[in-house]
């Protein structure tokens, strides 16, 4: 992609706006904490107090919004302490120019590095040592500096309070996770009547898992209907490919198709009954043409082997679903100790370790996080000088700017580097014209900014452009209630504002971390993933081990977390302005598509495990070796960006001396997994093939004079090139 398409397409996606679901009662909460604490701020401290208090609350307030699984309490008192603790630092060593750019670097670098703990963590940071930048400019004293870091800590605490006094759908999102899991899995069912091989993205299973990690607080309170029904759900999709597929299944026509496609209808419906149910906490209702299509007697008389039993097994399942989103008691549905087993979450103060533990990992040269660390660190402290030297004043306008908009890919630094100066243009212009026509004074001023951080609460998720729009507004009227009049502020802060963004995308440009260069190496890493899940899954064929199979359930989830982790990078590569150096789009997307068939084989082979009392077929633990190795070999051959081999799989299958299980699932399995893995090599293999001669046209001599003949046939490269 050139570079002036991918500008347009991230100054589009800035200036966008979404259509989103709001949430009026979290915004309105969020704006009565702030109130509050600009009250008491004014009542007791006076202006220039309830400015620091104000931004402590805000910031507090924005961080209950970010996606986090964690309860929403401790994120706000983080946030106001770490403000706190910023702001008390940051003054001291205000009046020091070198000592505050030495700080400003420091805790910049450290923000950046925040990004390895998780997005939340780095919004969060990142946020901030923004807000720190205004906040140090408002104490006179040491005394005071402490007071100001008080009362933002005092104002992540209200809104903490407000959090747990007065819960907004307290379990929303992790209802919203595992509903949106359940719904995927509905929607692949009807898309699989239509398309027997359709993909499934595995996103929403692996939202649903993080969502179903707790606290051991969240433990003891979650809901029913938030336990057991994740792992029934992880347990549907295959069973559902296993049925709608005609590798292990029925045929594409005829009544047993007919009858699959009648049961695929059926689950979607059940299915959705249950997300609805689960999202909102209501008894299920499930249409009865549904529960009457598992309960027909004709299945059995139709289906038959392998689709006989995905049949039985998926209406069990189904079932279960069922049961687990009627929100029984803990008696009546006790939580099954293996497969849905609580999965455990430390608290906010045993991630401190671990976050730091994250952030050592990336101090390698290669590290993308490590790469946006030292630049918004580097772009904080040039956009600083260069503040201070230009004669507008509140210099701190273009580093906070730049700390804001800078995110460690290319598509979001740039589309909110543009949001934010088009919404502080916006939001600036509308709070100046209020400020002409109405001459609010303190109190004025203080409503004023309270209503505009609600409304930013409000429309946050719909886009940057509407929420940086708020934001400047926002400010406008805090800084006029602390005395400073409109017209010391806008001016400086639009100009400074386009300066501090256009930092942030310079310095992307002159320091990147491309992934596009990377793509080999997730590809790579994806292929390597399911080649261990590939013999984690054969190899229980040749040991049976019955329905506790936590090495398969291991490699299935590093499988899924290298596609997401592939996923992410491909999108992101999409919207990089530098060329595909080895790997072209085409090549890329016919290579997800070859990994993604051997993922779905490797699936159908495990929807069909034997019990731990089946024939071993001994065969299949040479095949499970060699596919080990030969993906193993494999992505060490696309990192070096060649083609790989599959002889090891192909002499293994050729040495299948004829013992099977029932229906032989795991041998017609294997010859679609060596399919799959060719077909993966045909899109790594990128090279032109060589024109050659045909034997009975021996190549004329060359005796330097020009031929005038009209050629035959197509030009060649050489004749295009002269052309």
């Amino acid at each position: 992609m050139s570079w002036f398409r991918a500008l347009k397409d991230t100054t589009r996606s800035g200036l966008s706006v979404e259509r989103k679901r709001l949430e009026p009662l979290v915004a309105l909460r969020g704006a009565a904490g702030l109130a509050i604490v600009i009250t008491v701020s004014l009542t007791f401290f006076g202006p220039a107090v309830a400015a620091s208090s104000a931004f402590g609350a805000f910031q507090a307030a924005i961080a209950t919004f970010q996606r986090s699984w964690r309860p929403r309490p401790e994120l706000a008192v983080a946030s106001g302490a770490s403000l706190g603790v910023s702001t008390f630092l940051g003054y001291l060593t205000g009046g020091h120019l070198v000592l505050f750019l030495a700080l400003l670097v420091l805790w910049t670098l450290l923000a950046g590095l925040a990004w390895a703990a998780g997005p939340t963590i780095g919004i969060i940071a990142s946020s901030n040592v923004a807000m720190m930048l205004v906040t140090i400019t408002l104490p006179t004293s040491v005394a005071a500096a402490a007071g100001h870091a008080a009362m933002m800590v005092f104002g992540g605490l209200v809104q903490a309070a407000l959090v747990i006094l007065f819960p907004v759908r307290r379990w929303g999102a992790h209802r919203d996770a595992l509903a949106d899991a359940l719904a995927a899995e509905a929607d692949y069912a009807r898309r699989l009547r239509h398309d027997p091989v359709a993909p499934f993205d595995g996103e929403p299973l692996m939202l649903a898992r993080s969502a179903a990690a707790l606290t051991p607080r969240q433990a003891r309170t979650r809901p029913a209907q938030l336990r057991g029904a994740r792992g029934i759900a992880e347990r549907i999709r295959p069973v559902l490919a296993s049925l709608a597929d005609p590798a292990v299944g029925v045929p594409d026509e005829g009544p047993e198709r007919e009858r699959v496609r009648e049961l695929l209808g059926a689950a979607g419906s059940i299915l959705d009954a249950a997300a609805r149910a689960i999202r909102h906490g209501a008894p299920v209702k499930v249409p009865p043409a549904a529960v009457a299509t598992f309960k027909t007697p004709d299945t059995g008389a139709i289906l038959s082997g392998p689709a006989k039993r995905a049949a039985a097994r998926l209406g069990s399942l189904l079932r279960d679903v069922l049961e687990t989103a009627g929100a029984r008691t803990d008696t009546q549905h006790p939580e099954p100790r293996n497969e849905n087993a609580q999965l455990s979450r430390p608290t906010l103060v045993r991630l401190l370790p671990i976050a730091a533990g994250a952030m050592r990992k990336e101090m390698h040269r290669g590290s993308q996080i490590l790469r946006h660390a030292i630049r918004v660190s580097a772009v904080a402290a040039v956009g600083y000088v260069i503040g201070t030297a230009l004669p507008f004043g509140h210099g701190y306008w273009a580093p906070m700017t730049a700390v804001m908009v800078m995110r460690p890919d290319f598509s979001q630094t740039y589309s909110r580097a543009v949001a934010r100066f088009g919404g502080t243009v916006i939001g600036v212009a509308l709070a100046t014209g209020i400020v002409q026509v109405a001459h609010p004074d303190t109190g004025l001023s203080a409503a004023l900014a309270v209503v505009c951080a609600g409304l930013m609460y409000l429309v946050m998720r719909t886009g940057q452009l509407a929420a940086q729009a708020c934001i400047a507004a926002y400010v406008v009227f805090l800084l006029g209630m602390g005395g400073e009049a409109w017209d010391q502020t806008v001016p400086e802060r639009v100009v400074l504002t386009l300066v501090g963004g256009l930092l942030a995308m310079l310095a992307y440009a002159l320091y990147p971390a491309w992934e596009t260069p990377r793509l080999r190496t997730r590809l790579a890493d994806w292929l390597l993933a399911l080649g261990r899940y590939g013999a984690a899954v054969i190899g229980r064929y040749a040991e049976p081990g019955g329905g506790n199979l936590p090495d398969v359930r291991e490699a299935l989830l590093a499988a899924r977390t290298a596609e997401l982790a592939w996923q992410d990078a491909a999108s992101r590569a999409r919207t990089e302005p530098v060329r595909h150096r080895g790997l072209s789009r085409a090549a890329a997307d016919d290579a997800e598509h070859a990994l993604r068939h051997i993922g779905r084989v490797e699936m159908l082979m495990e929807a069909h495990l034997p019990e731990r009392d089946a024939t071993p077929v001994p065969a299949a633990a040479r095949l499970a070796k060699a596919l080990s190795t030969a993906t193993e070999d494999g992505a060490r051959t696309v990192r070096e960006r060649r083609v790989p081999s599959w002889q090891a799989v192909r002499d293994a299958l050729a040495d299948w001396d004829g013992e099977g299980v029932p229906d032989r699932i795991v041998r017609r399995g294997a010859g679609l997994l060596l399919e799959a893995l060719e077909e993966l090599s045909d899109a790594l293999d990128t090279d032109v093939p060589p024109i050659t001669l045909k034997a009975e046209d021996p190549p004329a001599l060359d005796d330097g004079q020009p031929d005038d003949r009209k050629p035959e046939g197509p030009p060649g490269p050489e004749d295009q090139a002269a052309r």
